[in-house]
């Protein structure tokens, strides 16, 4: 009999965006079976029944349902987006000490159930607790990686579409860095339909003056704030990352995504992860991408790394 393999993916934490993540993955048909941990194992189970429910209306199949750890043991992914909800005025890396808390509680039975697939992490600090969650649970580096920057280059491209009146879609650009307030902008390396941004918008003189990289840059650091300001949590676009990582990795796609990944000696960088643009297929980080950053460039990309590395002492000692 032929041995059909189940796409099946656990997600530890069941809140705002654990939900939400699950949700986007089911409605992308980007799993056959989703299971919810949570310490508020009610919650957990009524996150489920409730998507469960909405998967009647969907022209696939997929079961979702509470679980234990011992699901991890055959799951291909496990997302983690177990945390503390972020509060108004504070930043990622103020979650430092709640989140590494509850990471510790949780690596010892995720651990013990022999999970041995690709770990996407999405708590925050997210660069952080990828690095302190890979170590911790001592798997290939290609299998453990957070969603990085994969978030704000979406608002970047999201920025850069308002100001220039293009779709989107055509619009190469990525954040690159730590996901937070250090995070960079490569602005050598974002392409209109090919072209690059300054050329595209030399002939259009009032489109240059809006091209402040700087202000966007802050404008795109800033708009998790804004989010989490004005209604109390970001949960659809985080969501939809997560499920774009997943369709990456179960179909194979080896599409370049900026994710943050363990980096050994790429941009001049050792033992920090930090968002970059990476090749995403069936084991997780294919390849780092080394775009050819200019001198300030690198120099931004450096600080955001420092930002980072000194995070990752404090963890260690934990």
């Amino acid at each position: 009999m032929t041995n059909i393999q189940k796409r099946k993916i656990v997600i530890i934490g069941a809140g705002h965006v654990g939900s939400h993540c699950g949700y986007s993955i089911m409605l992308r048909n980007g799993a056959d079976e989703l299971v919810y941990l949570d310490t508020d194992t009610e919650k957990a189970r009524m996150q489920a029944q409730d998507q469960d429910d909405a998967s009647s209306l969907l022209a696939h199949r997929v079961r979702v349902r509470a679980g234990t750890y011992a699901d991890c043991a055959d799951a291909q992914i496990v997302v983690m987006a177990a945390g503390v909800s972020r509060q108004p005025g504070q930043t990622r890396l103020d979650m430092f000490d709640s989140s590494i808390a509850i990471m510790n509680r949780i690596v010892v039975p995720l651990k013990a159930s022999g999970f041995n697939g690709i770990l996407i992490s999405i708590s925050n600090p997210a660069d952080i607790v990828a690095d302190f969650l890979r170590k911790r649970l001592d798997l290939p580096k290609a299998q453990v990686f957070s969603t990085g920057t994969s978030l704000d280059s979406a608002r970047l491209r999201r920025i850069l579409s308002e100001i220039l009146g293009v779709d989107r879609r055509s619009i190469q650009a990525y954040s690159m860095g730590e996901h937070g307030d250090s995070q960079m902008i490569p602005a050598s390396h974002i392409f209109v339909g090919g072209v690059p941004i300054r050329d595209y918008a030399a002939a259009q003189p009032e489109l240059l003056q809006k091209l402040d990289f700087g202000a966007i840059c802050r404008q795109d650091c800033a708009s998790g704030c804004d989010i989490v300001d004005g209604k109390g949590c970001t949960e659809f676009g985080i969501g939809m990352v997560c499920a774009d990582l997943v369709q990456a990795i179960f179909n194979d796609e080896r599409r370049i995504l900026p994710v943050s990944t363990l980096l050994e000696g790429e941009y001049g960088q050792t033992g920090v992860h930090a968002g970059v643009p990476a090749v995403i297929g069936k084991n997780g980080v294919e390849q780092i991408l080394e775009i050819d950053l200019t001198p300030e460039e690198q120099k931004a990309f450096a600080h955001s790394c420092d930002v980072i590395r000194g995070f990752l002492a404090r963890a260690d000692q934990l």
